[in-house]
């Protein structure tokens, strides 16, 4: 739609109020997406972040390590170093939390996507209007592409400001028109609904689909899902991840949302229950691609055919559910979940050897030294009989087996270069062994895998493939007061140095605590 501004059409700012978001000045050490951790505590907040696209509910990936503005993020922001401008925008927004608008990206394509009350970043604008029913009409400013045509004829850079964005004329009678005429094409803010798995408010059915129903004008069932997608929703709840809707039964959800999240617990009879699946059949279990089956069969109900299956073998490129969890799982699971994946795939480098599917947030030191001499102990165990009995490729299976235990010893145990090093953590807070505190994120965490003797593929240790992680240095100083202030000097590097890629020995640890 195409709509020449009247000279009568006033700036925003006479509409809305528009604040641009927060910003703690480490986004590395405070920001997460939500499935970093298992759950949501009281120390983080959900986190609004820019949408790729022009859509209703976008944006929707991210978490904020808030603590009640009581936590570190506040001591950095009143710390000495940090007394100018710059420190004060860790609550910059503020008065826009709580209320309902449009959320505009400030840098690239100007996108849109509603804005529903929480803490949001900085590259966001929010426009919060004095008179909520202008939110649909704005929101459908933006989405025409009108507001970005207007915007771009005062400012073409890849960056605008937020006094910019409030510069933009709108035509709040044309608008409002023409929003009314399209009100039945998209949903309001209030129904809040997502098939996308990698937003907060995705309703965590393998296969459930909400769609916006024109005609009728409310969110309503569709087709059952056959994308890319299902079979990677389907591991993580054979695995036992919940997505953050299913947690909170107050989030705002479209109703027909809400039904697809109760449809869920239907399905928790085929939930593992220690977070370790393993491909082979191993400790009586069944293989993990019988168990996945068995899952999306109940998913599907009496939808579930041998075509269906074939069909999403399709979306993944394989022709077995046994060939696509060893082989293509895991990578695809590391691009669907932006390179911070929170289910890992270890093994012992043998497409016929040791390989387990783990739930990151169950592998806590009890839960690795369960995969190591319960899953792992009996496959050893298994080898070692096949080789009394003259069976093929026993041998090479459990030298391979062997192996990945002592690696996996290794991390249980934490020794440089298996330690975990947190930048914002003083020496005596640092893990001992493999203690992950999962509020510290996958990126710092999965290190010790990724650091182990590479059994296959170089850079992925002992994982089946290698994400795309760097423990470079992070953008910024740190304050004087920081731990690891003069870490800098050891790697050539100035005083504030955001260091990543450091290692502790055992001993300087343990020594810190006592």
């Amino acid at each position: 739609m195409l709509h020449s501004v009247f000279a009568a059409a006033l700036p925003l700012e006479y509409f809305v109020s528009a604040l641009h978001g927060q910003a703690a000045g480490d986004n590395t050490a405070f920001n997460r997406y939500f499935w970093e951790i298992p759950f949501i505590s009281d120390a983080w907040e959900l986190y609004q972040c820019p949408s790729n696209i022009n859509i209703s509910f976008g944006g929707r990936e991210s978490i904020v390590l808030w603590e009640q503005e009581k936590g570190r993020m506040s001591e950095l922001a009143q710390s000495v170093r940090h007394l100018n401008h710059k420190a004060q925008q860790w609550r910059s927004g503020k008065a826009s939390w709580g209320k309902k608008g449009v959320v505009l990206n400030l840098v690239g394509k100007i996108n849109a996507t509603y804005y529903t009350g929480e803490i949001y970043s900085q590259s966001c604008c929010v426009l919060v209007p004095h008179d909520p029913d202008l939110i649909f009409p704005l929101w459908y400013y933006a989405y025409s592409g009108e507001l970005e045509k207007n915007l771009r004829e005062i400012d073409s850079g890849i960056a605008v400001s937020v006094k910019t964005v409030a510069s933009v004329p709108f035509d709040k009678e044309f608008w409002v028109e023409a929003s009314s005429q399209a009100a039945g094409k998209f949903p309001p803010f209030q129904s809040q609904h997502s098939n996308t798995c990698d937003q907060w408010i995705f309703h965590g059915h393998p296969c459930g689909s909400v769609v916006w129903d024109e005609q009728g004008s409310f969110a309503a069932n569709g087709e059952l899902r056959a994308d890319g997608s299902v079979l990677q929703v389907a591991v993580a709840r054979l695995l036992g991840y919940r997505w953050p809707a299913e947690l909170d039964a107050g989030m705002e959800l479209a109703p027909e949302q809400r039904r697809w999240v109760l449809r869920c617990q239907q399905l928790d009879a085929h939930v593992d229950d220690d977070g370790i699946v393993c491909l082979p059949a191993v400790r009586g279990e069944k293989a993990a691609d019988q168990r996945l089956e068995a899952l999306l069969q109940a998913a599907y109900g009496d939808a579930w055919t041998a075509l269906l299956k074939n069909r999403l073998l399709e979306t993944v490129g394989s022709k077995s559910l046994n060939l696509w969890l060893r082989g293509k799982f895991f990578e695809q699971h590391c691009k669907l979940f932006h390179h911070r994946p929170f289910i890992w795939h270890v093994w012992d480098g043998l497409n016929d050897g040791f390989s387990a599917l783990v739930n990151y947030h169950k592998l806590d030191k009890a839960g690795l030294e369960r995969l190591i001499y319960t899953y792992l102990g009996d496959w050893i165990r298994t080898q070692q009989a096949g080789m009394a009995s003259g069976e093929d490729g026993a041998q090479e299976r459990l030298i391979a087996a062997e192996a990945l235990e002592r690696e996996l010893e290794a991390i249980l145990e934490g020794e440089a270069p298996y330690d975990i090093f947190v930048r914002w953590k003083p020496l005596a807070e640092q893990p001992i062994g493999w203690t992950p505190d999962l509020n510290d994120g996958v990126r710092l965490n999965i290190r010790p895998f990724l650091s182990a003797r590479a059994v296959s593929k170089k850079g992925a240790g002992i994982l089946r493939w290698a994400p795309n992680i760097k423990w470079t240095k992070d953008r910024g100083k740190d304050v004087d007061s920081a731990p690891w202030y003069t870490l800098g000097l050891q790697y050539g590097e100035g005083e504030g140095s955001r260091i990543n890629d450091h290692h502790l020995s055992l001993a300087e640890k343990k020594a810190a605590r006592s």
